[in-house]
């Protein structure tokens, strides 16, 4: 479970910093790329970062003590 925790992490991590630069990119803030300047690609930036924020937030957390 211990590298599953880990990889997770990695992943969301990865994929948080991913939909930072297709934000970045689709605002035209980073230039040099068939991205740059169109906006859909800041949406869909936006929703892999949310869901690297989830997966993140998901692998960090400690596990729930058994009932017994």
């Amino acid at each position: 479970m211990k590298y599953l925790r880990i990889a997770g992490m990695i992943v969301g991590a990865l994929c948080v910093l991913m939909g930072g630069v297709w934000i970045f990119q689709g605002i035209n803030v980073i230039p040099g790329s068939f991205m740059t300047g169109d906006i859909d690609w800041s949406y869909r930036g936006g929703v892999l970062a949310v869901v690297g924020l989830v997966v993140l937030f998901v692998s960090m957390r400690k596990p729930r003590a058994n009932g017994s």
